[in-house]
């Protein structure tokens, strides 16, 4: 019997949903994912409408994406498949207040991919925590309010 894991957990992003939809696009990832490089077999404007197809080398596995949906400022999700070892999707839910909730749901597809899994599954909450410390890093700060002194 394969192993599946539907994980979720939340991060929080200091920008308003609107602008921080564009983090969790392929090419917005970039931004703030070290090592995260989308190619598309066929170039688009728009990496983020349904239907765009792009694969990732991280870690040196393979892996083929597919844009299932998206309502920009609000939620992304994708179709995700490493050959041989795991599939599944990855849905991003923007919240207010800056929180951002994010669902792996995934299946192992060997042996090997059930090992990988587990241990993406143990790893999941210092994983999204590790998302949280690069966005902040890669993005800019808020304005700091005015100190008594510039009143």
């Amino acid at each position: 019997m394969s192993t599946r894991h539907r994980l979720t957990g939340e991060i929080v992003v200091p920008l308003p949903p609107d602008e921080a939809f564009a983090l969790f696009t392929p090419r917005g990832e970039e931004a703030w994912a070290p090592g995260w490089k989308p190619r598309f077999p066929h170039e688009t404007q728009d990496d983020s409408e349904p239907g765009t197809v792009f694969e990732t080398d991280a870690h040196g596995e393979l892996t083929t994406w597919v844009v299932l949906e998206r309502e920009p400022g609000r939620r992304i999700s994708y179709a995700r498949l490493t050959p041989g070892s795991r599939a599944g999707t990855v849905s991003v839910l923007l919240k207010p207040e800056g929180r951002v909730e994010v669902t792996y749901d995934l299946t192992a597809l060997s042996e090997h991919g059930e090992h990988a899994l587990d241990h993406f599954a143990a790893g999941y909450a210092d994983y999204l925590r590790s998302w949280e410390e690069a966005i902040k890093k890669g993005t800019p700060s808020p304005p700091a309010p005015p100190s008594d002194a510039e009143n």
